[in-house]
């Protein structure tokens, strides 16, 4: 990377010209990105020529710049959201003092491991989703995938930048260690549940980009209430790209509910299978089981962890700004869901240390909100079916409920119950063979596999039958 002009390969506005020791960090540290790229980043298209988006700048002209260009010739470049003159912490204890611009000693070892947490999920979803491409339903979802994977790339640029420009040799360890852990792998796992589940075909891809990416929202729009202005601004500026990931899942997943029916009503049969489909009660599980491990990201009911990152003025709530109480949660208090007996209650709580659930309870309402616009296109179609959300207890792995059987609709059951109903809620062995043997690659322009509709609409204004990514 030497003699590289760093605004033109490195698009930045942190003036990564003039500051040699950063640059001195990059340059030791891109190699080993482009390494790890090649290793654990899309399988067998590096060499392909792509349309994708690429940030050049924050404003609205630069941070949407189409063209085509090979990934590992992607311009990963480092952005902060342009800063707000004269910001204050809007909550905790430092509540109306100056954000911080350096880290305070106090807090710097709590605030590397919220960077290093956020950081480890970007390129561990790249790992899940490696091998999708050899599989696309179309070159429209082909080009869209990468697009996921080159951000969640930048993303990782972005907490590296945080790592390096703040935390000096720690931060530099720490930025190594980002690039040699690996979704799934025994002795080196990401460090995040979801992050090691495998993503094994595009249902489960459109499944995940529109749960667990959501998730990514929260946590991201949380980080950026942070009293720690640069973390604030580079996780604000994150945000404008996740929208995209979030796109990917909701059209993805309405696209297979609009041909499902289309096979539905076609046929006059609910079982789509012997037609190419996928039936409505394939995609129930799998939502069942994505909003489940999706919900386990967000933690314990009860957190003391929380209750400090808020204390400290590190992590808020989302949208906090809006929010029209103290900002500091001493004595008030939220509705939290228990565990009483074989019952589910919901008792009333010290906010502080619910903060986990209170932001839980913003992405579940989200979430519903996609699941509700699902909904209208198999009312459209004229069946009466409706996809739900389970119960936020249903099948988890952390908090309360943790190894807590509990049926879609909120029951807690007994072992012999949830065995004898769990392939009705989860994907199957089954399940997953038969969405597997639909996973035929179609590349051809304008063409589309068979269970899943074309979009309304193309990319950046293009038509849906555009060579999105040119094979040949």
């Amino acid at each position: 990377m030497a003699g590289i002009d760093y605004l033109e390969r490195i698009p930045n506005n942190v003036n990564l010209a003039e500051n040699r020791r950063l640059q001195r960090a990059l340059e030791e540290w891109q190699p080993k990105f482009l390494e790890w790229w090649t290793d654990m980043g899309p399988v067998g298209f590096q060499a392909r020529e792509v349309y994708l988006r690429t940030a050049t700048s924050v404003d609205a002209q630069g941070w949407a710049q189409f063209g085509f260009v090979t990934m590992p010739e992607y311009r990963w470049g480092i952005f902060l959201a342009e800063p707000e003159p004269g910001r204050t912490i809007g909550f905790g204890d430092h509540k109306g003092r100056p954000a911080w611009q350096e880290i305070p000693g106090e807090h710097r070892g709590v605030l590397r491991r919220l960077i290093v947490t956020q950081g480890d999920t970007e390129p561990a979803s790249v790992e899940q989703q490696r091998h999708l491409g050899r599989t696309c339903p179309s070159l429209y979802d082909l080009r869209n995938i990468f697009q996921v994977n080159v951000e969640e790339g930048r993303h990782l640029w972005a907490m590296v930048y945080l790592l390096d420009a703040y935390f000096g040799r720690d931060g530099r360890e720490e930025s190594e260690a980002l690039l040699q852990r690996r979704s799934g792998d025994r002795d080196r796992p990401r460090i995040l549940g979801a992050f090691n589940e495998k993503t094994p075909d595009w249902l489960s891809f459109f499944m995940f980009t529109y749960f667990t990416d959501r998730d990514g929202k929260y946590q991201l729009a949380s980080l950026a209430e942070s009293g720690f202005d640069p973390l604030s601004r580079t996780c604000r500026f994150m945000l404008t790209e996740e929208a995209h990931h979030m796109f990917v899942g909701e059209t993805g997943i309405g696209r297979i509910v609009q041909r499902t029916c289309e096979l539905m009503r076609e046929h006059k049969t609910d079982d789509v299978r012997p037609h190419g489909g996928i039936d409505l009660p394939t995609l129930q599980r799998y939502l069942n089981f994505h909003f489940s491990v999706s919900v386990d990201l967000f933690g314990s009911e009860i957190s003391t962890n929380a209750a400090n990152f808020y204390t400290m003025g590190l992590k808020g709530r989302f949208e906090e700004t809006k929010k029209t109480d103290d900002h500091r949660l001493k004595t008030a208090t939220y509705p939290v869901a228990e565990l009483d007996g074989e019952r589910i209650v919901t008792r009333e709580e010290p906010a502080l240390p619910s903060l986990n659930e209170r932001l839980r309870d913003d992405y579940v309402e989200d979430c519903a909100r996609g699941v509700a616009r699902w909904n209208q296109i198999i009312r459209k179609a004229g069946i009466d079916v409706e996809l739900k959300l389970p119960h936020r207890a249903f099948h988890r792995a952390i908090g309360a409920f943790a190894e807590v059987r509990v049926s879609p609709d909120g029951r807690v059951l007994s072992e012999a119950e949830w065995d004898a109903k769990k392939h009705e809620w989860l994907p199957s062995e089954a399940d997953a063979a038969y969405v597997g043997s639909l996973m035929q690659p179609v590349t051809e322009r304008g063409k589309f596999a068979n269970w899943i509709a074309p979009p309304a609409r193309g990319i950046n204004g293009q038509p849906t039958d555009f060579e999105y990514v040119r094979l040949a």
